[in-house]
C-alpha cells in the first residue's frame, strides 16, 4: 500500500483492533442475564464467563507482547484476530454454559496476543510526531467503542439474542484482517532473536493470574475473606520469586532496558492509579444513581455521556498537550482533572443533580483522556523498537489490573456510603501524582533514560 491510504493502514489496525476488544468487555454486560437464563446458569458460571476471560489476558500480555518482538507482531496480531473471531463464533454456538466459559478462556487468551501488537504496529509504522495522533485517535476510539457497548449489546440482545453480542465480532474482525494482511513494517524494524526466559515468564503469568482472581471475587468475597488474603499473599510471594529470578537470570523475561526505565514505570503505575481510581468511580456512581437513587438505565446511561464524549474530544487534545509541554504537565493536569471530578461524584451522590454529575464525569473523561494518551505516549515512544511488544504488553496490563483494583476497592467496603467511597477514591487517585512527577518534562529526556 502506499499513500495516504497506506499511511492510514497501521492507525486502522492498531485503533480497530483495539476497539474490537474494548467493545466486547462492555457488550457482553448487556447479554450475561439472559445467557444465565438460557443455561440455567448458576451466578458462580456467569461470573466465570467474565473472570476466566480477565484471567487469561491478564497473565499471557506481557509474554504475547515479547512472543510479538522475536516472531514478529503482524504474525501476533493475525493470530489474536483469528482466534477472537473464532472463540466469538463459538462462544454464539455453545451447547452449554461450560463451553461459554471455556471458550471465553479462550477469548481472553487471543485477545492477549492482540493487544500488544495494536500498539506495536502504531509504534513501528509512525515516527514520533505521527506517532503522538496515532495513539490518541486509538485511545479516542476505545472510549467510542467502550461507551457505545451497553447500547448496543442491549439492543443486539433485545432483537436478536444474546448470541448476536459474540457474532458481531465476526465482521469487525474481518474489517481489521483485511488491511492487516496487505500491512507490511519497515524492513529496519525486523523483530530479532532473543530467547524469552521462560521461569520469568511463568512466574510472572502465574503472579498476574492469582492476583486478578483474587481482586475479581474482591465484590463477592471482601477484602478480609480468608481465600482472597491467600491469594493476595500467593500474588505476592510470586512477585519477590519473580524478581530475584529477574535478577539472577542471564536471560531476563522483562527486558532490562524497561525494568531500569522511570519513564516506562512511572508512566505504567501513573495507568494503574488513575484506572483504579476511573473504573472505581464509574462502579460507585453508577450503582448509586440506579440502586439508591432509582434512576433506569437509560438516564443513568445519559448522566455517564460526558465521561466517553470528554474522552473522546479530549485524546486528540491531550496529544497536541502532549507534544508542546511534553509528559510530566500533561499527566499532572489529567490526574488532578481524575481527582477533581471524582471528588465532584461524591458531592454530587446525596441527590445526584443531573448539571453537577455530568460535569464531574466529563472532568474524569478529560482528564483520563490525558493520561492515557500520556502514559501509552511515553511507554510506546520511549521504548527501543526492539521492545515494542513488551512494552505494549506491560501497559496492557497496567490497563487490565488498574480497573480490577478500583472495583475491588469501590466495593470491598460495606457500610461506607456513596459519598466517602468516592472521596476514598479520589484520594488513592492522587498517588498518580508522584509517578506523574516522575516523567520526563520533555520528550528527549524520555529517550535518553530508556536508551541508557
Amino acid at each position: 500500500m502506499t499513500g495516504r491510504v497506506g499511511r492510514a493502514a497501521p492507525l486502522l489496525v492498531g485503533a480497530g483492533g483495539a476497539m474490537i476488544v474494548a467493545l466486547d468487555g462492555t457488550v457482553l454486560l448487556m447479554a450475561q442475564p439472559e445467557l444465565r437464563r438460557a443455561f440455567g446458569a448458576s451466578a458462580v458460571q456467569l461470573q466465570w464467563t467474565s473472570t476466566g476471560y480477565l484471567v487469561a489476558v491478564a497473565a499471557l500480555l506481557v509474554l504475547a507482547g515479547r512472543l510479538g518482538d522475536r516472531y514478529g507482531h503482524l504474525r501476533l496480531l493475525h493470530l489474536g484476530l483469528t482466534g477472537f473471531g473464532l472463540a466469538s463464533a463459538g462462544i454464539a454456538l455453545a451447547p452449554s454454559v461450560g463451553w461459554v466459559i471455556g471458550l471465553r478462556v479462550a477469548q481472553g487468551v487471543c485477545g492477549a496476543l492482540l493487544q500488544p501488537a495494536t500498539l506495536a504496529v502504531l509504534r513501528l509504522a509512525y515516527p514520533e510526531r505521527e506517532l503522538r495522533r496515532a495513539i490518541a485517535v486509538r485511545t479516542g476510539a476505545i472510549a467510542v467503542a467502550a461507551g457505545s457497548g451497553p447500547v448496543l449489546g442491549g439492543l443486539l440482545v433485545a432483537h436478536f439474542g444474546w448470541q448476536s453480542v459474540f457474532w458481531i465480532n465476526l465482521p469487525l474482525v474481518l474489517a481489521v484482517v483485511l488491511p492487516a494482511t496487505a500491512l507490511r513494517l519497515p524492513e529496519r524494524e525486523r523483530p530479532v532473536a532473543r530467547r524469552l526466559g521462560l521461569t520469568g515468564a511463568v512466574l510472572l503469568a502465574g503472579c498476574l493470574a492469582v492476583l486478578v482472581h483474587a481482586l475479581s471475587q474482591v465484590p463477592v468475597r471482601g477484602w478480609g475473606a480468608p481465600a482472597t488474603l491467600r491469594e493476595l499473599a500467593g500474588a505476592v510471594g510470586l512477585a519477590a520469586v519473580f524478581v530475584v529470578s529477574e535478577r539472577r537470570s542471564a536471560h531476563p523475561f522483562v527486558p532490562p532496558a524497561l525494568a531500569r526505565s522511570v519513564p516506562v514505570t512511572a508512566a505504567m503505575a501513573l495507568l494503574l492509579v488513575v484506572s483504579a481510581g476511573l473504573f472505581g468511580s464509574v462502579f460507585t456512581a453508577t450503582f448509586h444513581l440506579q440502586d439508591t437513587l432509582g434512576l433506569d438505565p437509560l438516564t443513568t446511561g445519559l448522566r455517564v455521556l460526558p465521561l466517553t464524549v470528554l474522552m473522546v474530544i479530549g485524546s486528540p487534545l491531550a496529544g497536541a498537550a502532549l507534544g508542546r509541554w511534553g509528559p510530566r504537565p500533561t499527566a499532572l493536569t489529567g490526574t488532578l482533572l481524575v481527582v477533581l471530578g471524582t471528588a465532584g461524584l461524591g458531592a454530587a451522590a446525596p441527590d445526584g443533580a443531573g448539571v453537577a454529575t455530568g460535569v464531574a464525569f466529563a472532568l474524569i473523561g478529560a482528564g483520563f483522556a490525558a493520561v492515557m494518551v500520556t502514559a501509552t505516549g511515553t511507554v510506546v515512544t520511549d521504548a527501543p523498537p526492539a521492545y515494542a511488544g513488551a512494552v505494549g504488553g506491560l501497559k496492557q496490563t497496567a490497563t487490565n489490573i488498574g480497573p480490577a483494583l478500583g472495583i475491588a476497592l469501590a466495593s470491598g467496603a460495606p457500610g461506607t456510603s456513596t459519598p466517602n467511597t468516592l472521596l476514598l477514591l479520589a484520594g488513592i487517585t492522587t498517588l498518580g501524582l508522584g509517578p506523574a512527577l516522575l516523567l520526563p518534562s520533555v520528550r528527549g529526556e524520555a529517550a535518553a533514560g530508556v536508551g541508557a
